[in-house]
């Protein structure tokens, strides 16, 4: 239930995203190819406001292929109460990563279509995100599983690695938790993809820090 816990906890924030013109982030924005089939908004300005705190927070992020995914190359914080000033001690409360994480979905894309024809359609993570927080549909996991080494099962692990990795978040632990599988099994199933060439464009370390 902890694990659990630590993959969802971004989905509670309230994020406002856009490009770095001011656009609504959509399929059309998605110009960076990543992997063999995602492509993502190669940067983004996600804003929010932590009524609690009494600060609004913009932060700016890019898409770094030497890194494998969004790094935090702006932030800019305004009180929205008179009894805040924009310190220190304030501005440490700002979960700048957890924004970024709440962002991604949005900034990520995928096509069930062939995505050379014109007319494909191209969804987000985060319309694909079901009710619970889960990406893939619990049938449709547990298909994946079940069927061994098959193609759908690597678009499924590019998809859930991609989602992870992006925003910072640790890909074993989404996929364990979006498939029901032990942390070894997820593990290795990172290995066979990256071995088919799935998750070029996408990593992650642990230990990172959250501002690159």
């Amino acid at each position: 239930m902890r694990k659990r816990r630590a993959v969802r906890q971004t989905r509670g924030v309230k994020v406002d995203v856009k490009t770095l013109d001011g656009k609504s982030v959509t399929w059309r924005e998605a110009t960076q190819p990543v992997g063999s089939a995602l492509r993502i908004a190669p940067a983004f300005v996600a804003t929010t406001t932590d009524a609690a705190l009494g600060v609004a927070t913009s932060v700016t992020a890019r898409y770094l292929a030497d890194e494998g995914r969004y790094v935090i190359r702006g932030v800019t914080n305004s009180a929205v109460r008179d009894d805040v000033e924009i310190n220190y001690p304030t501005v440490a409360k700002v979960g700048m990563q957890a924004i970024v994480q709440a962002a991604a979905p949005r900034c990520i894309f995928l096509t069930l279509d062939d995505e050379t024809d014109a007319s494909a359609q191209w969804v987000s993570v985060e319309q694909l995100t079901i009710s619970a927080g889960r990406i893939i549909p619990p049938l449709v996991a547990a298909e994946v599983v079940k069927r061994g080494s098959t193609e759908a099962r690597m678009e499924v692990v590019e998809l859930l690695y991609g989602s992870a990795a992006l925003a910072g978040l640790p890909p074993a632990k989404l996929i364990q938790h979006e498939l029901g599988i032990p942390h070894r099994t997820a593990s290795q199933w990172i290995i066979d993809a990256r071995r088919t060439g799935r998750l070029e464009g996408m990593n992650y370390n642990a230990g990172r820090p959250a501002v690159g």
